[in-house]
């Protein structure tokens, strides 16, 4: 129990027979359980868990999925259990050891506090981040980032990429979990669903840990075109949900307008460069008109963000 609250961690795990006892090990005493999803290791991960579970069948709980199916399913089926088991908070723990234990407490205390539904480290606020983080998943994760606050509605958040969070049992039942994301883009998903159900969600400052043996099979010039394809579908997706069926708000005519009259200016515009590169003359009028397009369609995207920060801007 933490402050009157029972707190679980769900503990996604692939392949770190290395890591995962330093992460069961090293677990604050105030975590009354412990729920390890193991997503087909090939290595001796489940043997050691299962040690684990053996010694303290109270506390720790392994769950092993039949297929692989990526580390947002696995923070799923955790969830479930959590959900199962009545548990007031559950936080996420990844199984490489890159999470430090010693910042649980700090993302319980606003949840506890009610002044939040859900709770998300942050990396980036710390001064020794550049130093900290190498230096492609740093610029990788403050791009993605800028999008996915963009996509989610949650302008004051940054660091979506990190996986160490920690939510209310509330949140964990409101929100569609079978819908979310089942990979890499997942922490990034969760926004957008928790943003589409009206949930409080709120950056902490955490330190990054890195070079204690884990291993990345992260590649971004993969990861980052497919998470700005889905950010930018989710991101429609909110703008419908939310702004259409929950409610209704004109921000979406304007996102839709800007985007429009954007894209007609730009293909105008191009024609124009074509044009003089062939030699030809230049039309004054389509020349005004490509400017004005792009200038009113920029101006409505503006406003359209204008509209959805001021909208949010309780939702911290």
């Amino acid at each position: 129990m933490y402050r009157g609250k029972s707190v679980g961690v769900v503990v996604p795990c692939h392949n770190e027979e290395h890591l995962v006892g330093t992460v069961i090990d090293t677990m604050p005493d105030y975590v009354d359980r412990i729920i390890v999803v193991d997503d087909v290791s090939s290595d001796s991960t489940v043997a050691i868990v299962d040690d684990y579970v053996q010694g303290a069948p109270e506390r720790v709980r392994l769950i092993r999925h039949d297929r692989n199916s990526g580390v947002g399913a696995a923070i799923v089926t955790g969830y479930k259990a959590a959900i199962g088991e009545r548990i007031d908070i559950t936080a996420v723990m990844a199984g490489d050891a890159q999470m430090d234990p010693d910042d649980l407490a700090s993302l319980l205390d606003p949840l506890v506090d009610d002044r939040c539904d859900y709770s998300k480290g942050n990396r980036l606020f710390t001064g020794d981040a550049w130093n900290a983080i190498p230096k492609v998943r740093y610029l990788g994760n403050s791009a993605l980032s800028l999008m996915t606050k963009i996509a989610s509605g949650y302008w004051h958040v940054a660091d979506s990429q990190t996986g160490y969070c920690a939510a209310t049992l509330k949140a964990l039942e409101t929100i569609d979990l079978d819908a979310l994301y089942p990979r890499y883009g997942f922490p990034n998903d969760m926004l957008v669903q928790l943003n589409i159900y009206g949930f409080r969600v709120r950056d902490v400052p955490i330190k990054p840990v890195y070079g204690v043996g884990e291993r990345s099979g992260i590649r971004l010039w993969k990861v980052i075109p497919t998470l700005s394809a889905l950010l930018f579908r989710r991101f429609w997706y909110r703008m419908f949900h939310k702004y259409v069926i929950h409610d209704t708000h004109p921000l979406v005519l304007f996102y839709i307008t800007g985007l429009l009259f954007s894209l007609v200016g730009f293909v105008f515009g191009l024609l124009q460069v074509i044009a003089r590169i062939e030699g030809r003359p230049l039309s004054l009028a389509t020349t005004v008109l490509a400017a004005l397009l792009l200038i009113s369609g920029l101006q409505f995207v503006f406003f359209a963000m204008w509209f959805d920060m001021d909208y949010n801007r309780d939702r911290r």
